[in-house]
């Protein structure tokens, strides 16, 4: 049998290769997608071919991944629970290149290292199951019931290199969009994590940055003026808004399986970004469209986490919230400092805003005027006031 495995580098992945080839007895083919991986790609294929694949393959889907899922994701201000699905965003791309490399070699199966506990499972086989149905899934790790102590003694007696340790167990995936640090005592909810977990958000700007940032139909496009290619200008919100510690996140969160787990990511950029789009929005959308948006972005938001990129109403809900941002083109300012980022203004030309209207300096709008609405305005709670003092 010939297998096609998405291949990290990390633990649970190069674990797998030596399984898939022990216990399944398959022919082993890598592929590894650069969605921003900070390990470098060549010692990740090395160290993949001297376990003895038969094939490796390296896709760079950055600029992809940005476009097609983070310029997507921004547009719903994606978040789940607090959390901007970093790492839920990047998995359907993933396995669609999988797929893709399956086909094209002519695999019987494609596999994965994620365990029976968490999300990953979901969402690699969600793309897996509805792009290959013919093809078989493999999870050696979920399969075979294996903790993360079992990995690593694994790994050990079979000489894979792997870069943690009993003493150091922590999982740690990583792209544009954010990095996840999890395990060992980060399982305990009460411990304090370790200032080395953290790689993006180490604090080291003293003083305060105020950086203006353009958007263009919802897509951030410049940083103070400075227009770039989608994938240099997140990675130059995350360097900036890293050196003030913006983005660290440490949150209880609620898997799919209804686990309730404790995890710390690191996402600047979209910490910072996903605050001036939505300020933005609330410049230029009505408050009926912002409304109404909340729960589409809500919906969406939890379809990506859960992993079902490829369901329709995915699609469905991206087409309306395609036409909001047609008018979600502008600026906005931010001030960057200790660990915080805030909004001080922002602009646009199809702004809905009228300072004339708004201001207590002003008789554009006569206040007498409001006295008619006022008198319908609870006239239900009145009605409601009488019916009960009849009792």
């Amino acid at each position: 049998m010939k297998a096609v495995l998405s291949y990290s580098g990390g633990l649970d992945t190069s674990v797998c290769v030596k399984l898939l080839k022990e216990k399944y007895n398959c022919d082993v083919i890598t592929v590894t997608v650069d969605v921003g991986l900070e390990d470098d790609l060549k010692e990740v294929e090395e160290k993949a071919r001297g376990l003895g694949v038969l094939n490796h393959h390296t896709i760079d889907a950055r600029e992809e991944f940005v476009k097609e899922y983070v310029f997507r994701a921004i547009k719903a201000n994606a978040s789940y629970e607090g959390y901007p699905l970093s790492t839920a965003l990047a998995r359907p791309i993933i396995a669609m290149k999988v797929v893709e490399i399956a086909k094209k070699e002519g695999a019987n199966a494609i596999s994965h290292g994620a365990t029976g506990k968490g999300n990953d499972q979901f969402r690699f086989e969600a793309v897996f199951r509805s792009k290959a149905p013919e093809m078989k899934i493999i999870a050696p790790i979920r399969e075979l019931n294996l903790t993360r102590k079992d990995s690593i003694e694994y790994a050990r007696k079979n000489n894979i290199p792997i870069p943690v340790d009993i003493d150091r167990p922590y999982s740690i995936d990583d792209n544009l969009w954010g990095r996840s640090i999890e395990g060992g005592d980060l399982e305990d909810p009460d411990f304090t994590p370790p200032e080395e977990i953290f790689l993006w958000t180490k604090t080291k700007k003293t003083s305060p940055e105020v950086i203006s940032l353009d958007f263009e139909k919802g897509v951030p496009i410049a940083i103070d003026g400075d227009r770039s290619g989608p994938v240099d200008l997140v990675m130059k919100m995350n360097e900036i808004a890293g050196s003030h510690g913006v983005g660290r996140i440490d949150m209880i969160e609620d898997r799919i399986l209804g686990i309730k787990a404790r995890e710390n990511y690191e996402c600047p950029a979209a910490m910072a970004i996903l605050m001036a789009h939505k300020h933005l929005e609330h410049l230029v959308l009505t408050r009926n469209e912002l409304r109404f948006k909340e729960a589409v972005d809500s919906r969406w938001s939890e379809l990506i986490y859960r992993g079902l990129w490829t369901e329709p109403l995915r699609e469905d809900l991206d087409a309306f919230i395609d036409r909001t941002q047609k008018r979600v083109t502008g600026h906005v300012r931010l001030r960057l400092h200790n660990m915080s980022c805030n909004v001080i203004g922002r602009g646009s030309r199809h702004a809905l805003y009228s300072k004339d209207a708004a201001s207590f300096d002003d008789k554009t709008i006569d206040q007498r005027d409001a006295e008619g609405m006022l008198r319908y305005h609870s006239i239900q709670a009145g009605m409601y006031e009488k019916t009960i003092n009849r009792d």
